[in-house]
């Protein structure tokens, strides 16, 4: 055993050294993003058929890619759509409640290559999952100013389930997460270069964040929940700040003043960014509800209260509906595909059937570790009020908090992949507490590294039913530790 540790110590020392540290520092983060790439791009058109809300989303961005606008199908469509026959939608308008964007990145990978192909259906949303572990990196560096830790951030996003599934599967949620996850960055940006001596009226970093909330927004509604916890956490930090610095009119020129100025930069540039997403709509005249009213633009608030209206009364049941109380413990992950065959049939040689499935569950080893430490950070941040810890907690007031309040809706456990990197970061926040304390640094590192092997030994058992790879039934229920998973 004592021969063991010393190999292990002597391991690390070797990867703490000067020239080792240079060499990850500059190649692993590519590494990392290699290996997200694999892992979304391999047998990206299998299966060659509409899984989940693909049959809404990849139908309506062809639609709105040649026309402007959604356009209704005939009845049962998706058997001749996944023949090839893509054209075979009707001159009318198609009732959708999601704002366009995300459908327009869907529809430009279907043009690029060719909306016969499933893989063009998911390019799109593939690239856009492998930017969000790059991005992911760049936020980690900014919040613990370490490579190492950022590369370990990345590498837990690249390997977990719930971001594969969601990237490799044309949905909106994905891109949802990418754009606010750019939002952060760029406010992490701004709050780097905050100056609270004066009321800063042209923050250039809040504009981009603007920008990006804006494009988050025009995927789906939810990018208006970070608008706010983003927007409210400038005004208060930097307003408190101003207290603390002894500034007597801290409330006029914090909250007053420069609430109005971030106001300013952030929400006008968010809604004109949403605006524009709707342009197909609006120069077009066949839209749903394009001529409801006189002018484009009150008929665009009456399709919103249409679509507000879908969103507040959906409780219609669902197989793999999932209260959002039970999300951080991912106890009803969202089966997005499976077919089984029985025995003899396609070669199938399993006494007890064949099982290909899809599902979006996140590696247990990540997940739970994340989940708990996300009660640590809470708990941590009330005890301390550690700025690093209150950013964390900031990208979960934005993306899970606010579905707290729909518990009557229908909701789905994928939805959690908008807040999954600030998961991820909670994690990676609990094992830095743990290595840079510890009594024996070098000893808590190497358990670190352990536990990141353990979590890509998670990925290798798990990734079969998280891109359909065809495994005896026995096999794939191996995978479901829960009975709630089935």
């Amino acid at each position: 055993m004592s021969s063991i540790r010393a190999v292990i110590t002597s391991f690390i020392n070797f990867l703490n050294g000067t020239r080792a540290r240079k060499l990850i520092d500059n190649f692993a983060p590519w590494a990392v993003i290699a290996l997200a790439a694999f892992l979304r791009l391999w047998q990206l058109g299998y299966p060659s058929k509409l899984v989940f809300d693909e049959t809404y989303y990849v139908k309506d961005a062809w639609t709105l890619w040649n026309t402007g606008t959604e356009k209704a199908w005939p009845q049962d469509p998706n058997l001749a759509f996944e023949a090839g026959q893509v054209n075979n939608y009707l001159s009318d308008p198609s009732f959708v409640v999601h704002p366009p964007l995300g459908k327009w990145l869907i529809g430009f990978g279907m043009w690029l290559f060719g909306a016969e192909n499933s893989f063009s259906w998911r390019i799109s949303t593939a690239l856009i999952g492998i930017a969000s572990v790059a991005l992911l990196m760049l936020v980690a560096k900014l919040l613990f100013k370490s490579q190492g830790w950022a590369i370990a951030a990345g590498f837990l996003f690249a390997i977990d389930g719930h971001a594969i599934v969601l990237a490799r599967t044309a949905l909106l949620d994905s891109t949802l997460m990418f754009f606010v996850l750019l939002a952060f960055y760029f406010v992490l940006k701004d709050q780097a270069l905050r100056n609270i001596d004066v009321v800063v009226w042209f923050r250039p970093w809040l504009i981009a964040a603007g920008l990006a909330l804006g494009a988050a927004t025009a995927v789906k509604w939810s990018g208006l929940y970070f608008l706010a916890a983003f927007g409210i956490y400038i005004v208060v930090s930097e307003a408190v700040a101003r207290r603390a610095a002894g500034q007597k009119d801290w409330l006029t020129a914090g909250f007053i003043k420069q609430g109005a100025a971030t106001f300013l930069q952030m929400v006008p540039i968010t809604l004109f960014v949403y605006l524009i997403s709707w342009t197909g709509w609006i120069l077009t005249a066949g839209g749903y509800d394009r001529n409801a009213t006189d002018n484009w633009f009150t008929s665009l608030i009456e399709y919103h209260k249409a679509a507000y209206g879908f969103h507040v009364a959906l409780a219609a049941p669902h197989a793999y509906a999932s209260n959002p109380l039970s999300w951080l413990f991912a106890i009803r992950p969202t089966s997005f595909f499976y077919e089984g065959l029985k025995y003899g049939e396609n070669g199938c040689l399993s006494a007890d059937g064949c099982s290909s499935a899809i599902t979006a569950l996140g590696n247990p080893f990540i997940w739970w570790p994340a989940a708990a430490s996300v009660f640590f950070v809470a708990v941590w941040y009330a005890k301390t009020r550690e700025r690093l810890a209150g950013l964390i907690l900031l990208g979960l007031a934005g993306g899970y908090l606010p579905w707290i309040f729909y518990m009557h809706r229908t909701t789905f456990q994928f939805y959690a992949i908008a807040f999954l990197p600030w998961m991820i970061l909670a994690l990676l926040f609990v094992a830095r507490h743990y290595v840079s304390n510890a009594v024996r640094p070098i000893r808590a590192q190497g358990w670190f590294y352990l536990y990141l092997l353990l979590a890509l030994a998670g990925t290798m058992f798990f990734l079969p039913i998280w891109i359909g790879t065809w495994t005896p039934y026995w096999y794939w229920h191996l995978h479901m530790w829960l009975p709630s998973w089935i």
